[in-house]
C-alpha cells in the first residue's frame, strides 16, 4: 500500500496543481474580460453621445440652412417688387375759385404682374407749390418697404 501511495501521490499533486492553475487562469481571464467589457461600454457610450451631438448639430445646421434659404427667397421676392407711379394735375372749375389738385396714382408690381389696381390720391395744391417735391414726398406705398436692396444687411455670425 505504501508503494501505491507513493505512486498516486505525485499524480494527485499534479492534478491538484493543474486544477489550481486552471482556476487561477480562469479568474485572470474573467478579470481581463471584465476590463475589456468596461472599455467597450465606455466607447459605446462615447459613440452614442457623439452620434447624438452630431444629429443635434446636423438638425441645427439643417434648420439654419432652411432658414437661410427662406430668407434669401424672401429677399429676392422683395427686390422684385416695384411701384409704378404717375401723376397729373386736375383743375376743378365748379367752385368759384378754380381749385387745382395734384392726382397721384400708384400701383405695385411683382416683376411685370400688377398686384394692385391704380390707387389714386388727390393733393390740393396751393399757390407756388413745387410739384416734383410733392410727388416725391406724397406716396401711398412706403419706399423703404419696396426697395429692400437699400436696407443695411445684418452681419453674419461666424459658426
Amino acid at each position: 500500500m505504501d508503494t501505491l501511495f507513493w505512486i498516486f501521490l505525485p499524480g494527485f499533486a499534479a492534478v491538484t496543481a493543474g486544477l489550481l492553475a486552471w482556476f487561477v487562469m480562469q479568474s485572470r481571464m474573467e478579470v481581463a474580460l471584465a476590463g475589456l467589457r468596461e472599455e467597450l461600454a465606455e466607447s459605446r457610450g462615447a459613440l452614442q453621445a457623439e452620434k447624438a451631438a452630431m444629429e443635434g448639430s446636423l438638425d441645427t445646421a439643417l434648420h439654419a440652412a432652411e432658414e437661410s434659404a427662406r430668407r434669401q427667397a424672401f429677399d429676392k421676392f422683395l427686390t422684385e417688387l416695384r411701384v409704378e407711379q404717375r401723376h397729373y394735375t386736375r383743375e376743378n372749375r365748379r367752385y368759384t375759385p378754380a381749385r387745382t389738385c395734384l392726382v397721384l396714382q400708384e400701383r405695385m408690381f411683382f416683376r411685370n404682374i400688377p398686384l394692385s389696381d391704380w390707387i389714386e390720391h388727390e393733393i390740393l395744391l396751393g399757390d407756388g407749390a413745387d410739384l416734383n417735391r410733392l410727388v416725391q414726398d406724397m406716396t401711398i406705398f412706403d419706399h423703404s418697404v419696396v426697395s429692400i436692396a437699400d436696407l443695411p444687411r445684418p452681419k453674419k455670425a461666424l459658426a
